[in-house]
């Protein structure tokens, strides 16, 4: 008998298992299911013909890599990196772009800001280290972040007319140890914190949302057209030529299927702003790392991109934004 108990005490246990799994797959289901509902309505003062001094002032922030720790003593204390120290450089990304667009660049009538998140918002659960490292779980992550960035866009509203923020996800933020390509967006913490914020913001008429639902996204600002990838797509950058050959490659082969003036992506945590040769590279919030420490990468301070966009000239100036001081 007590055999026959023990039996069915752990079919019991199994059972219970089973169905706290399914209460768990259902409510993702409808979390998911709200979330896709929104339809997307490009807004029309982002292309409409303006006078020649109207600009857009455009910035992307990616490879944030929030919740991430970075130890100063394992890096020759090049940098330092946890939640605390993300939220002073996130607060001064925001700072800094309205400082610069107030006080240095003048005697353009901004007609908005265009803000693309351009992925690796999170480091995620990727590889086993980082599970052990990170500062919370990826659920608390996306609570607490979620509303860092809220403020932030909050913020670009009260000085903008209008915020729009296409989003596209990184390689981080996925859910499964290898990159996949079928599922790829709808799997990936990159996508739900976009989804997220769209509806936190759907009863503002200033802000509006492109959330990609494929690696790529076009983006047309004015009279020109960007293309918003994360950049993993890119290999190579390991030889003399550095960065530059993969680069320049994956702006010849996107070119092979889609028309776009500029190819805007970060990834690799190198500022490179080439307008002219058809890219605009972003730089890291997280900045300096064990991985570009142990892979002799050259130093880079931690450093987002921003440049305006101007009817008949496209990129206009660009700078970088370094949210350390």
């Amino acid at each position: 008998m007590s055999k026959v108990k023990t039996e069915r005490d752990i079919f019991k246990g199994q059972v219970k298992e089973l169905e706290e799994a399914l209460d768990e797959a259902e409510l993702r289901s409808h979390i998911l299911t709200h979330l896709s509902k929104a339809d997307y309505k490009p807004p029309t003062w982002l292309t409409k013909k303006k006078k020649k001094s109207t600009g857009v002032v455009c910035t992307i922030l990616s490879d944030t890599h929030f919740d991430e720790v970075v130890k100063p003593e394992e890096i020759q204390f090049r940098n330092e990196y946890n939640r605390e120290i993300a939220v002073k450089r996130l607060e001064a990304y925001f700072q800094k772009i309205i400082l610069l667009t107030n006080e240095y660049v003048t005697g353009i009538d901004y007609e908005g800001i265009v803000l693309f998140l351009g992925g690796d918002i999170f480091s995620g659960d990727i590889h086993e280290e980082l599970s052990e490292t990170n500062e919370d779980t990826m659920l608390a992550s996306i609570v607490f972040w979620t509303e860092q960035v809220a403020a932030g866009i909050t913020l670009l509203s009260e000085h903008f007319n209008y915020v729009h923020i296409p989003c596209v996800v990184g390689n981080h933020g996925r859910r499964s140890r290898k990159p996949r390509h079928k599922l790829r967006v709808k799997d990936n913490f990159d996508w739900f914190l976009s989804k997220t914020l769209e509806q936190r913001f759907i009863d503002n008429d200033k802000v509006t949302f492109d959330v990609a639902t494929g690696a790529d996204l076009i983006v047309n600002v004015q009279d020109t057209t960007y293309l918003l990838t994360h950049g993993d797509q890119a290999k190579g950058g390991g030889g003399i030529g550095g960065i530059w050959p993969p680069l320049m490659r994956m702006v010849a082969k996107k070119r092979q299927n889609t028309n776009f003036d500029y190819m805007v992506l970060g990834h690799f945590h190198q500022l490179i702003m080439a307008p002219s040769s058809g890219f605009l590279l972003n730089g890291s919030l997280k900045g300096y790392d064990e991985y570009a420490s142990i892979g002799n990468f050259a130093f880079e301070a931690p450093q987002q991109a921003l440049w305006i966009n101007v009817p008949g000239k496209g990129v206009l100036w660009q700078t970088a934004l370094l949210v350390e001081d």
